[in-house]
Parts: structure tokens; C-alpha cells; sequence
């Protein structure tokens, strides 16, 4: 069994962690509809849930009205039961994330516990819930938090089976568990699902010689129940639509993995920094015990250590997605259950002293930074600024940087001086005053992200031409969008627009339905000359060239991204 510090729970008042829990649900999901969804991933995603629900066709997932292919649609088919629940709105498009990323805390916080202790299993969900890189993602509607709540939960099942004192019975539930955790990973994202964890285990029994969880599969059972809840799915939307598992399986994953026709590039080291800053507050402990943390993580009886499993997990993602072609910073959100999980431990057996010393490392560098931003943040604006992203848009974020950096270092400075006091009760009250203080500064740089919406989400531009009385907006009349395509526009539309001369990540469903958008300008023109009302979204520059050539064009609204005209 690995080495635990006699500590309780109960140091804090069962009241007092009541309290801590709701405190940090509450600060959790208290902001899910105060943003506009913004360009790309937000707009793309819940516009695809949104025509599943418009058109009743949840097993072909289409964007803007064509074929899109490039993921499963579990993330989809949640999102549009939320619409269909709640109503379509920028909080009901972000809570099936939410709620996942937030299910992951519970699932991790649990699994300490019955791993480790109590004690360590509120430590461990503490740290999930604060690491920034955790919180952030599960904040914006994307797939990846989704994928890390399944892998989590197959870790779970898995972690927890392999255990020496587990029942048999138990053993085989917390198993069927992982596979049907798998499953849904599949259908959210992709083999990748299946390739991590198992990889994983290969990766372990090589490192540790322990090939005792290759016993404990129940692979009779898994393997059937994990066909059984994906493979309907692939089936179906395979002879409904014939180009389908080409393109998903050898282009969105071989061909990404291996080629950068995905133009996400990035060198070896790209998800390094990211790792570091996404682990915060937590990051110094993470460092400073990871050798002990492969050290301690004693096997139990039955030959397995649950904790050098985690950490070979965390290790194989990152250099599993390093490798990639395809590279975004969201890749390697499955990475931070893991090491919670043995921040959760390290965060109990860890001396006082140490963990006073990195929490005043940690406050120290935090009232820094504030001090920085207080003096700095005007002259690193302009820096910042371009003409895509005016000056003006970073100034007005200047004031919630400040403001979440100010609550962060109040917060650090606390929970240093609490932690100081040397106590087991001091040391579960300075942990949670840290990490709800950055969830709270979290939300607070969120609220001023906002502003962003400016130029990355098409919000007020639909609210100004529904708002148009001159001649007034014609809910009927065709909208294009012309060598460009905002991801944004027909969610807040709540109807799809017309691709003019722009394909992308169309080109798949448009060679299969060309009919869908106009591949030139001029095709365009001559449609646009004979419309009676019509509306198109275009970048500034199409606009000069169009208004050069004669083309009639009225501006309805604009800035320093798209300008959005009507015919005249």
C-alpha cells in the first residue's frame, strides 16, 4: 500500500467541505450564458447540434447545412438534447461541457478517496478543479473536455478494478465501467480513445514488469459491451453516407496524425508551456514531487501501482499528441485527471514545510505578476493590438486581467499564511482557499473575454441587422457569406448561410453536394444584381474589391474583422 499521513478528513467540519462543495459548484456554473459563443469552435459545434435539432437528423452531422464528417456525435447528440431541453442559448450550447468537466471533478475526488483516503480524494478534486488548463476548456464549448471526462472515467474503472482488496464482482463492474467509458470517448472523438488507454497499460507493464491487469481485463465482456454501444452509430452513418469512413478514419486521423495538411503545426516542445501553466496553482507541487511521486507509489498487494499508472498516462499523452502533425492547446486536457490524482496524494503526505514554502513561492510570484499587469498591462496592449484586433478591445480587458489577478494573489497570500500554521486542518482550509480563488479569478477573466465578441462572434452583428428598419430584415432573404465563413453566423442566425468562393474544412461535404455553395464571385454577383433583398458577411477588403467593381452593397454593420451588407 503506498505510505499515507495519518490525516482526516474531519479536520475541516463535514459542514465546512458541505459548504466548500456547493461554493465551488456554484462558482462553476455561474457564468455559462453571460459570453457570446465565439469563432471557431464554438459557433461550429453548437451550430451542428442546432440543425440536428431543426432537422430531426441526429445520425448525419451537418454544418451550415453540409456534411461534416471529421467527429462523432455524442458531443453533438448532448448538445442538442440540451437545446431540446432548455432551449438553443449560449449557456445551453456550454453545459454538456460543463457538466462534463465537472463530472470529472467528482469522479477524481472519489477514486482518491477510495484509492488513498478521504483527505486525499478532496485534495485531488481540489486541484482538478483548479487547474486552469481543467477549468478553462470545460468553460468553452469543444469536444476535448468531453474526451477527458471519458478517458477519466475509463482510468477510473480501471484504477479502482485493479485494486487488491476489490471483490470480484467489483472488479468486473469497475471494468465494464472503462469500456463503456471508452465507448463514449469513441463516439466522441475517436480511436484516440481506445489508443490511450491501452497504450497506457502496454507502457506500464514494460516500465514495472507488473502484467497482472492484462488478467484482469474481462475483455469477454468488455470488448462485445464496447462494439455494442459504438459500432450502431458508425454503421448507420456509413450507408447513409458512403464517403464517410474514408474520410473519418484515414483522413481525420491517419492523415492528420501524420501530415500537416491540417495546418496546426507546432515544434516538439509545443505542449510543454502548456503543460506547466495548465497545471497552476498546482504546477510547483507537481515539479517538485514527481520524482518521489514515481519513487513512493509502492505496488499493493497484487503487484499494481495505480500511481506510477497515472503518471506513465500523463506522460504518454503528452508525448503522444507532441508527435502529432496536428497540434491545439486542448489536446492534452486528458492529462490533468491523471496527475490530479497524484497531486491528491502528494498534496497529504507532503511535510508542512514544504508545502509552506511553495505556497509563498506561489503568492509571491502571483503578487508580482499583479504588480506587473497593474504597471504594464497598457504598454503590453499596444503591443498586442493589430488591425484584426483593435487596441481598443485589449484595453477594455485590461480591468478583469487586473481584477483576476488581484483575487488570485489576495487568495495566494491567504492560503500561504493559513498554511503556515502547520496543521492538518490549516493545511485542507489553505488548499481550498487557493484553489477557490482561482476558480473564482477564472470566471473573472472569462467575464472579460467577452469583449472579444466584437470580433469574434457574430452576436451583434445578427442583433443589428434584426434591428435593421430601413428597409426592415426580411427573415426569408438568402445570406451569404463570401470568402469567408464565421462559424458564428448561423447559430445566431438560427438558419444556415451560403459559402460563396470558400471551402476549407467544407471541402469534403461540398465535393459531395456542390450545390450547396457558389464556387465563384462572380456566380455571385450576378445572383446578388437580381435579388430583390439579400444579405452577406465579407471581410473588409472583399468589400473595397466588390464596391470597385460596381456591385451594390449597403452596410448594415461592421468591424475590424467582417462587414455584414445587404442588397440595395
Amino acid at each position: 500500500m503506498l505510505p499515507i499521513a495519518p490525516t482526516l478528513i474531519a479536520s475541516l467540519s463535514r459542514r465546512t467541505w458541505i459548504a466548500l462543495a456547493l461554493i465551488m459548484a456554484i462558482l462553476w456554473f455561474a457564468q455559462l450564458d453571460v459570453r457570446k459563443l465565439q469563432h471557431p469552435d464554438e459557433g461550429r459545434y453548437a451550430e451542428i447540434a442546432r440543425e440536428m435539432v431543426a432537422t430531426g437528423n441526429w445520425v448525419t452531422p451537418r454544418l451550415n447545412g453540409i456534411k461534416y464528417f471529421e467527429k462523432p456525435a455524442l458531443q453533438y447528440w448532448l448538445t442538442a438534447a440540451s437545446f431540446e431541453a432548455f432551449g438553443v442559448s449560449d449557456g445551453t450550447a456550454r453545459l454538456p461541457t460543463a457538466l462534463a468537466g465537472f463530472l470529472t471533478v467528482v469522479a477524481i475526488g472519489w477514486t482518491g478517496a477510495v484509492l488513498v483516503s478521504p483527505a486525499a480524494g478532496v485534495y485531488a478534486a481540489a486541484v482538478l478543479a483548479s487547474c486552469i488548463w481543467h477549468f478553462g476548456i470545460a468553460h468553452i464549448l469543444t469536444l476535448d473536455a468531453l474526451l477527458s471526462f471519458c478517458l477519466a472515467l475509463a482510468l477510473v474503472g480501471f484504477l479502482l478494478a485493479q485494486r487488491a482488496d476489490a471483490s470480484p464482482r467489483s472488479r468486473e463492474r469497475m471494468m465494464l465501467l472503462a469500456y463503456v467509458a471508452t465507448a463514449a470517448g469513441i463516439l466522441t472523438k475517436g480511436v484516440v480513445a481506445l489508443a490511450i488507454p491501452g497504450t497506457t497499460l502496454l507502457l506500464y507493464s514494460l516500465a514495472t514488469r507488473d502484467y497482472g491487469p492484462w488478467k484482469r481485463l474481462h475483455l469477454a465482456k468488455g470488448l462485445p459491451l464496447l462494439l455494442v454501444l459504438t459500432a450502431p452509430w458508425f454503421i448507420v452513418v456509413s450507408m447513409r453516407n458512403p464517403e464517410f469512413a474514408r474520410f473519418f478514419f484515414i483522413h481525420e486521423h491517419i492523415q492528420r496524425f501524420l501530415t500537416p495538411e491540417s495546418r496546426r503545426p507546432g515544434p516538439w516542445w509545443y505542449f510543454l508551456p502548456m503543460l506547466v501553466a495548465g497545471l497552476l496553482p498546482w504546477t510547483g507541487v507537481f515539479l517538485w514531487r514527481l520524482k518521489a511521486g514515481w519513487r513512493d507509489a509502492t505496488a499493493d498487494a497484487g503487484g499494481f501501482s495505480w500511481a506510477r499508472f497515472c503518471l506513465i498516462w500523463s506522460a504518454f499523452i503528452l508525448v503522444f499528441f507532441s508527435i502529432s502533425k496536428s497540434k491545439l492547446p486542448s489536446y492534452i486536457l486528458p492529462i490533468f485527471p491523471a496527475a490530479a490524482l497524484v497531486l491528491g496524494w502528494q498534496l497529504e503526505v507532503m511535510s508542512a514545510r514544504s508545502l509552506s514554502w511553495l505556497a509563498g513561492l506561489l503568492a509571491a510570484t502571483t503578487v508580482v505578476l499583479w504588480g506587473a499587469a497593474m504597471l504594464g498591462y497598457p504598454a503590453l496592449a499596444v503591443r498586442l493590438a493589430d488591425a484584426k484586433t483593435p487596441l481598443a478591445l485589449y484595453q477594455a480587458l485590461g480591468p478583469w486581467v487586473e481584477l483576476g489577478l488581484g483575487i488570485v494573489a489576495v487568495g495566494y497570500v491567504v492560503g500561504w499564511r493559513v498554511m503556515r500554521r502547520g496543521s492538518t486542518a490549516a493545511r485542507s482550509a489553505a488548499i481550498a482557499v487557493i484553489a477557490l480563488s482561482t476558480m473564482l479569478a477564472m470566471q473573472a477573466l472569462f467575464r472579460g473575454a467577452d469583449v472579444f465578441r466584437a470580433t469574434r462572434s457574430a452576436a451583434d452583428l445578427v442583433t443589428a441587422l434584426e434591428n435593421a428598419s430601413d428597409p426592415p430584415y426580411d427573415r426569408n432573404a438568402p445570406v451569404f457569406q463570401v470568402r469567408m465563413y464565421d462559424q458564428t453566423l448561423p447559430f445566431y442566425l438560427r438558419r444556415t448561410t451560403t459559402l460563396v468562393a470558400y471551402r476549407d474544412e467544407m471541402s469534403m461535404g461540398l465535393d459531395i453536394q456542390p450545390e450547396l455553395a457558389i464556387p465563384k464571385v462572380a456566380d455571385w454577383i450576378v445572383r446578388w444584381k437580381l435579388l430583390p433583398q439579400g444579405y452577406a458577411l465579407m471581410s473588409p477588403e472583399t468589400r473595397a474589391t466588390l464596391e470597385k467593381e460596381g456591385v451594390p452593397l449597403r452596410v448594415i454593420a461592421s468591424d475590424s474583422r467582417r462587414v455584414l451588407v445587404e442588397r440595395r
